[in-house]
């Protein structure tokens, strides 16, 4: 289930518990987006347990209790860190403080589970690269448009089948709607949101590389335009997109913006056309527009016909159960940190060297 405004976005699967009661816990802090009770929800249903949660807005803390009742309300961050019961903290913190609460927690001895966009600075970067490397612990992302959305997971398991083939281009919409009432004051900030590609385009690139095999890629090309929102937000990007091609000729071409239309069923279109040598699939993620709300809508043409797959709570999220076992085993069957480290880079480069359109 999921509101309009997607800063709520809290996709309810079906519990696949990895863990019996207590073998893993978890604390939840800074909820500055709505992200994190997708996060929460998504480790409670693999068998994770919630014991705290912490964020000096009382309201916020209030608000999470009220979803999650059997959770401790922490007097202070440090509580939570000193907990030698806590294997690892979800946090959804305001993007720019991202980076530094992710070494805080590392450097605690404890994994770490951010949102998206896990950096707003390549330097913030670099250093959870060498605090990852120095302490052992995980700095998991939560590329949510791939990883809890059930057509986007389904998608994975084709490619992995080889139903299409290679995968040689991937396109990618990522519209979202703005809602701007509803929005904090950070969202319009730039130095606090980082850029629309460094927010949101951070889904459309690292769902290029994990669809087309990329370990690493290079950005051709990007813009970002404020076209309808200048006047009143003059910080905000409502428009974004970039070009990339990766370290196996594979390219990539994605669209982000805050434009979608209030007649919109949802809070955006999201789309995404993955091109094999043998095939192609399609996915309608949250809306087949004018023909069916329902999302989770998968196209599949290959060398045998034209498919179309409704996915919704057929494929559940994986993600979260793997996460769990790969905490516990010390492995990276999840999302290796390779591939988080570098989806966070590309999308900071593609925001470094984006054309300004006035």
């Amino acid at each position: 289930m999921q509101k309009s405004d997607g800063m709520n976005y809290a996709p309810q699967g079906k519990p696949a518990p990895v863990v019996k009661p207590g073998e893993f816990v978890f604390a939840a802090a800074a909820l500055d987006h709505g992200h994190i009770y997708g996060m929460c929800n998504g480790l409670i249903e693999a068998g994770a347990t919630l014991k705290w949660v912490y964020d000096p807005d009382p309201l916020k803390v209030e608000t999470f209790q009220k979803r999650f009742p059997q959770v401790q309300a922490a007097s202070s961050l440090q509580q939570i860190l000193q907990d030698s019961e806590v294997q690892l903290v979800a946090a959804a913190a305001i993007p720019s403080e991202r980076g530094p609460l992710g070494v805080q927690v590392m450097e605690h001895g404890k994994d770490y589970f951010t949102d998206k966009t896990p950096f707003t600075r390549l330097d913030q970067l670099e250093l959870a690269r060498q605090v990852h490397s120095k302490t052992g612990k995980k700095y998991a992302v939560y590329y949510s448009e791939r990883l809890h959305v059930e057509s986007a997971v389904f998608a994975g398991q084709l490619i992995e089948d080889g139903a299409i083939g290679r995968v040689v281009q991937v396109t990618g919409f990522g519209p979202h709607r703005l809602n701007a009432p509803s929005r904090p004051d950070w969202f319009f900030q730039l130095d606090k949101y980082g850029g629309i590609l460094c927010d949101i385009g951070s889904h459309q690139i690292e769902q290029f590389l994990f669809y087309a095999g990329c370990r690493d890629a290079k950005v051709l090309h990007s813009k970002v335009a404020n076209y309808h929102n200048a006047d009143v937000y003059p910080e905000l990007q409502d428009y974004g997109d970039a070009t990339l091609v990766g370290d196996n000729g594979a390219t990539n071409y994605f669209r982000v913006d805050w434009l979608t239309p209030d007649g919109l069923s949802t809070w955006g279109d999201g789309r995404m056309l993955i091109l094999g040598t043998k095939g192609y699939i399609e996915l309608r993620k949250y809306v087949d527009i004018a023909r069916d709300r329902a999302g989770d809508q998968l196209y599949l043409v290959d060398q045998q016909g034209e498919h179309h797959l409704s996915l919704s709570g057929k494929v559940g999220y994986p993600y979260f159960g793997q996460l769990i076992l790969d905490c516990l085993n010390r492995t990276e069957n999840a999302m290796t940190q390779e591939h988080a480290f570098k989806a966070a880079e590309l999308c900071l480069l593609a925001q470094q060297q984006a054309v300004r359109i006035e």
